[in-house]
């Protein structure tokens, strides 16, 4: 993906309590230098917040000292404190700033390519239609009438899908982009499974798809899958409550 040439960083950035209370460590002010080294790396990486070198090669804490030319325990100080700051995840051993999509425009570029595969698509299925009014003797089907003919059979599909979707429980959208797709019933499972925090369990899936471009087939099952594999990362790194996210980070 090209390289964005500027990130948005809060005026009162420092005013932030999570910053203030990093920048009161020993090391603090290496350690907030590193917070917007790392910022300006997910802007020259530019898919969404993540970090790493290529995506079959992630940053590794050595990487990462050598490119911000740090100790290697400063390195993984820093990583730690982000991580038990909320600040970051560490997803399929990349590194991933958890609001990012959130406070940084969202890239142009992006945005350009997802409406040209949108029109791709549509005029695919426009030649497709086409080519099968000719092979039925219609050849002198006028661009209008295809057109009219592709609304009629794009609604006729979306009926199906709605007769088809309605023989199943239907699923709500949840979490702040309306991106987590979940039943009633799946929702009192969620409920029940994680009485403490299953509200931030649906957000933290939306934005990660939100950032990420990232899509499931069964939204309750990956919320239980990623609790499962935070589990062991959170003991590890001694952390009990992480669902204290400020405004910036």
């Amino acid at each position: 993906m090209a390289d964005v040439k500027w990130i948005k960083i809060a005026v009162d950035m420092f005013d932030n309590r999570k910053i203030k209370q990093i920048g009161s460590m020993p090391e603090g002010d290496s350690l907030l230098l590193m917070w917007v080294q790392l910022l300006c790396l997910a802007g020259n990486v530019n898919d969404g917040g993540f970090i790493y070198l290529t995506k079959e090669i992630p940053y590794t804490d050595e990487m990462l000292a050598t490119q911000f030319n740090k100790p290697i325990s400063t390195v993984r100080l820093a990583l730690k404190t982000f991580e038990q700051f909320g600040m970051i995840e560490i997803i399929n051993n990349m590194i991933f700033l958890s609001s990012w999509e959130k406070y940084q425009s969202i890239d142009r570029l992006t945005e350009i390519r997802e409406q040209t595969r949108a029109r791709v698509a549509k005029h695919r299925e426009k030649q497709k239609l086409l080519a099968a009014g000719q092979l039925d003797g219609e050849s002198n089907v006028t661009c209008n009438v295809t057109v009219t003919q592709g609304n009629a059979l794009e609604e006729d599909i979306d009926k199906d899908k709605n007769k088809s979707i309605s023989k199943k429980s239907p699923r709500h959208k949840h979490g702040e982009y309306q991106n987590v797709l979940l039943s009633d019933d799946d929702l009192e499972k969620l409920k029940a499974e994680f009485p403490a925090d299953w509200d931030q369990r649906i957000q933290r899936l939306s934005e990660y798809m939100a950032s990420s471009g990232k899509s499931y087939k069964n939204h309750l099952a990956t919320i239980r899958n990623w609790a499962r594999r935070d589990k062991p990362a959170a003991k590890a790194a001694g952390v009990e409550d992480m669902t204290d996210l400020d405004k910036y980070f």
